[in-house]
Order: structure tokens, then sequence, then C-alpha cells
């Protein structure tokens, strides 16, 4: 249930559906050198995570990614490229997640929904975002 949405060998964006689920233990989906840390943990009762403290650390981010949690509804991502060429879409429900990494993208809403984005700060909208056009309804291609 994990899908890496990828174009011209780049990862454009990781999906956990909902339904995802692993045994036990700490299960991450993205590589320790990606730009934003994806994972999964499942532990019994009475399991501890021992205190710790996050090291300052220093470090240079090229882009923002995103992570979109659907909490109710249902969302379709358009993907797009870096040149805002339309490529494809997917369509995302109750509980699935996905983290949003290269290229461009946009989003129709195909039933009320609630979501809870997460991403990397300081964020300016007039620095970090380019707006454009979408594509036109009839070309979109959901992407099973």
């Amino acid at each position: 249930m994990i899908e890496k949405i990828k174009h011209k060998k780049k990862l454009f964006a990781l999906i956990v559906r909902g339904k995802y689920r692993n045994r036990k233990g700490i299960t991450f989906f993205t590589e320790n050198k990606d730009i934003q840390q994806f994972g999964y943990m499942n532990h019994k009762k009475n399991h501890i995570i021992k205190p710790h403290i996050h090291k300052s650390q220093t470090r240079k981010l090229i882009y923002t990614s995103e992570v979109i949690l659907i909490l109710k509804g249902k969302l379709r991502v358009d993907f797009y490229n870096t040149k805002k060429k339309y490529l494809f879409s997917k369509v995302l429900k109750e509980k699935d997640i996905i983290m949003l990494v290269h290229g461009a993208h946009g989003f129709k809403v195909l039933k009320d929904v609630q979501m809870i984005e997460i991403k990397q700060g300081p964020y300016i909208t007039k620095l970090d975002k380019v707006k454009f056009n979408e594509t036109n309804e009839s070309e979109i291609q959901i992407k099973k």
C-alpha cells in the first residue's frame, strides 16, 4: 500500500494508503538522505521510546516538500513537471498520506475534504510558491 510516484527517475511523491499497516517496530518510507523523513510506527502497550533531544543542525534546503494527511473526503492530486506541463493525476482518500517532493502539483477536491498539511519552514508564500493555470478537466488522466 505504498506508492512511489516517479517521473523520469525522479521521485515526485510518496503515497501511503490509509490501509497500510506493519506488524511492529518502525518503518521509514524515505531514504536517510531525503530532505524530509516519513515513517510509520507500531509498538505494543508499555513500549518505551527513550526521551531524546534533537541536536542543532544546519541544513541547506533547495526546495520545499510537503506532507498531506487526508482526514476525511477525497482529493485529486494533479502532477506537473517543472515546466508546468500536466503529467497525470492520483486520487487520495480518507487516511491516505502523501509526501510531495519534486515537480509541481495542484489539487481538486472531489468530496468535501479535511486535511492536515505539514511542510518545512519558515515559509514565505511570495518567495516559495509560483502559481500557474491548472490543466483542462478533459485532459485529466487518473494513474492507477
